[in-house]
């Protein structure tokens, strides 16, 4: 039981300050926190680590407000997520849900099509393509289609209702199909 033993270990962290029981959790959770953070900052291997050292130290610092509601795995990811818009907040002057604030800049489309390479599909720059997305339609996709979440936990995640989290999935593949077929995909290879 992978949930128990995460309760187990956070028990421990909030009950009697165990570190290394935390860093059991960092060890566990780190690589799938930091890949969701890379794909949310395009690429963005410096900032996803800082952003992934910020969340790892609000989880440790907020573990005893964890109730254990949802998993251990979504209260991180969702801590991870509120760091990147916070970050985010404080870098942008704009609100997010505009098009200039959303990630997406024509220097972000690739200069050159996507090739075809025999043996090696599509040449294709999953950063740059999830550059073309709003932030919050990034998020659902990056969790949905790379991390393989399902909508509820998506929705636990980013404090979207299921709704919402849909919508921005619908939109957001719906995008990255346009974007593949401008780019020479035809799904056909």
């Amino acid at each position: 039981m992978q949930s128990l033993s995460d309760i187990s270990l956070v028990t421990q962290v909030a009950v009697f300050h165990n570190r290394r029981a935390f860093d059991q959790l960092v060890r566990k959770y780190q690589s799938p926190v930091r890949r969701f953070l890379l794909n949310l900052t395009l690429g963005n291997e410096a900032l996803s680590d800082d952003l992934a050292q910020d969340t790892f130290l609000k989880a440790y610092t907020h573990i005893t407000q964890f109730q254990g509601v949802a998993s251990f795995q979504t209260w991180l990811f969702r801590i991870a997520y509120n760091v990147y818009y916070d970050h985010k907040r404080k870098t942008l002057p704009q609100p997010l849900s505009n098009r200039e604030g959303s990630g997406y800049s024509p220097e972000h489309e690739p200069s050159t099509p996507l090739t075809y390479r025999e043996g090696m599909g599509v040449g294709l720059d999953i950063h740059s393509a999830l550059a073309i997305l709003k932030e919050e339609e990034r998020a659902c996709v990056t969790l949905q289609l790379i991390d393989g979440y399902p909508i509820g936990d998506i929705a636990r995640m980013t404090g979207m209702p299921e709704n919402t989290v849909k919508s921005h999935l619908r939109r957001g593949k719906e995008k990255l199909t346009d974007y593949l077929k401008r780019n020479g995909y035809d799904g056909n290879r």
